[in-house]
């Protein structure tokens, strides 16, 4: 009798105390994913068209004609093939945007659970994260490289009729004549350089990302006298935040976007070279052109003796242009749509359990948070006693488990 009246006061005793939060449906990061991976390539997708022409510009004379910049390839497509042009290799370029991102959410997620099963952890710290990312985005990359093959060489392919070069008709088109035409071996043309790419622009973006927003996060920003703003990073005593409570400031969505911009600038720049070596290992080369790449090694050689470092970042600027807004609207637009799916958006006909259910976890959550915040403020105190660094090392793991999977290398999969 006593055993039983412990076991029940036990079970009561745990549906009160505060239980983690769920985790979010693999579901939902996959459809919030896709749908914001494909939002801006409508947009956006001229930029990336010029960008690639630029890309392949090694000085040989070929069935594209030589253009002297970005202003001048806009001008020479208009004029000889027009406006259309613009848009060759759309469909492939949604395709791929929508599956890679949607593909690579999914997999990031049950990487990460994966993880987190076999260390027997509730969370991973940043670099477990990054090694999932990486992991993920390898697999993504496996996956999705003969679509983004087809989506750089439409691009690159002109509208204007070429003697000898028969044009692809569309994706499937596409496939079909290089798996007949060049094997298997021709679907793959380029992985390396993309391998290169998926692992180094989302480590690049992950730390920069990461280093924005914790600076952000325990700084406030004030306005002088003379009617300019000042950023306040607190001191080792000062309780963080800049809210005087000890609380980390919460982010909006504005700074999200804007953090997520400037880490994509840092890596896309830096990662830049191994796109222009993409793009020429990737090209359509014509019957009897002088010079073929064959490597990627052999494509670094060459290009370092014909053009010197200036042709690793040909087409840069309008790269730029495409991937600084890209990066925030898609940013903008997954963290709308994950917020909304994970409310239950657009399920108006759920019963009254599944209702009481959400509501009985969204108050498990919230005391869950609330006892999250507490510990976080003894932390806090201890490390304020030993020291100001244990406060930021403590505060590092937090900061990383709550960014979301699309500012670490998600974002690199629109780099194709």
């Amino acid at each position: 009798m006593g055993e039983g009246k412990q076991r029940k006061k036990a079970e009561a005793e745990a549906q009160r105390s505060p239980q983690p939060p769920a985790p979010k449906q693999d579901w939902q990061h996959m459809v919030a994913g896709a749908i914001a991976g494909s939002s801006a390539v409508l947009l956006l997708h001229p930029f990336d068209v010029i960008k690639t022409r630029l890309q392949v510009q090694d000085g040989v004379q070929g069935a594209l004609p030589s253009y002297k910049g970005a202003t001048d390839a806009v001008k020479t497509i208009l004029r000889t093939e027009g406006w259309r042009a613009l848009y060759s290799g759309l469909s492939p370029a949604i395709i791929g945007s929508g599956v890679s991102w949607g593909a690579y959410l999914y997999l990031y997620e049950r990487v990460k659970a994966w993880h987190r099963g076999w260390q027997g952890s509730d969370r991973l710290g940043a670099g477990w994260n990054l090694l999932s990312a990486a992991q993920a985005g390898a697999m993504v990359c496996l996956a999705t490289n003969p679509i983004w093959l087809v989506k750089t060489r439409m691009a690159l392919q002109r509208r204007a009729t070429v003697p000898g070069v028969e044009p692809y008709r569309g994706l499937f088109d596409a496939l079909v004549r290089i798996g007949r035409e060049e094997g298997l071996r021709g679907y793959y043309k380029g992985i390396g350089p993309s391998l290169v790419l998926q692992t180094t622009h989302g480590a690049i973006q992950f730390a920069v990302y990461e280093e924005l927003k914790a600076l952000a996060s325990s700084a406030a920003w004030h306005w002088s006298a003379g009617g300019w703003p000042s950023l306040r990073v607190p001191g080792p005593g000062d309780g963080g935040g800049g809210g005087g409570d000890g609380e980390a400031r919460q982010l909006g969505s504005a700074e999200v976007s804007v953090y997520g911009a400037l880490s994509k600038l840092t890596a896309a720049v830096s990662t830049y070279p191994t796109q222009v070596v993409r793009s020429r290992l990737q090209q359509r080369f014509e019957a009897g052109r002088p010079l073929v790449y064959r490597s990627a090694r052999e494509a670094v050689v060459l290009t370092w003796q014909r053009e010197g470092a200036g042709g690793f970042y040909k087409g840069l600027a309008p790269s730029l242009l495409r991937v600084m807004p890209q990066s925030a609207i898609t940013l903008a637009v997954y963290e709308a749509l994950l917020q909304w799916l994970s409310r239950g958006g657009g399920a108006g006909g759920a019963d009254g359990q599944d209702k009481a259910q959400q509501q009985q976890q969204q108050a498990r959550q919230r005391a869950a948070e609330q006892e999250a915040q507490q510990q976080q403020r003894r932390r806090r105190d201890a490390a304020a006693r030993d020291g100001g660094d244990g406060q930021q090392r403590r505060r590092w793991p937090s900061l990383t488990e709550g960014m979301r999977p699309l500012v670490i290398a998600a974002d690199s999969q629109a780099e194709q």
